[in-house]
């Protein structure tokens, strides 16, 4: 297994509409998707592109009070930092491996934001950071 590319940071957020002003308007930043629902994990979404390296920002707003983000936000009322996500080819082989490392994979493998397949690892079993390991997209 080897670190892939680091394909986007994610940061929840109480208020998406405010958090894409602030990218736009404090960060400069000039290419933000449009928000969309993905009902099946609890989030509204988008994406702040940065200028190098395809590397994004990944803002998430909860769709309700169940929503992981939503628990994330009861604790860090400004939100902030969720998760850091790598790209790996092979979604399965990096599964099979962290298990075989014996690390909490929090839920089944499923598809992500960027329409490919993913999955979570615990923070108290990545040094304190809840990681995000998705398969890479086929746009590179």
């Amino acid at each position: 297994m080897k670190l892939g590319r680091l394909n986007h940071v994610g940061v929840a957020t109480p208020d998406l509409d405010a958090a894409i002003a602030f990218w736009r308007e404090t960060m400069g930043a000039t290419v933000v998707t449009a928000p969309f629902d993905m009902p099946e994990q609890g989030v509204r979404v988008c994406f702040v592109d940065t200028p190098q390296h395809g590397t994004q920002i990944e803002l998430l707003s909860p769709l309700s009070d169940e929503s992981p983000i939503a628990a994330f936000l009861v604790r860090n009322p400004q939100g902030g930092q969720h998760h850091l996500a790598f790209e790996v080819p092979d979604i399965d082989e990096a599964h099979e491996w962290f298990t075989a490392q014996h690390k909490r994979i929090l839920g089944p493998i499923r598809i992500g934001a960027h329409g490919t397949p993913v999955f979570f690892v615990h923070p108290k079993d990545m040094n304190g950071v809840l990681t995000e390991i998705m398969e890479t997209p086929a746009h590179g």
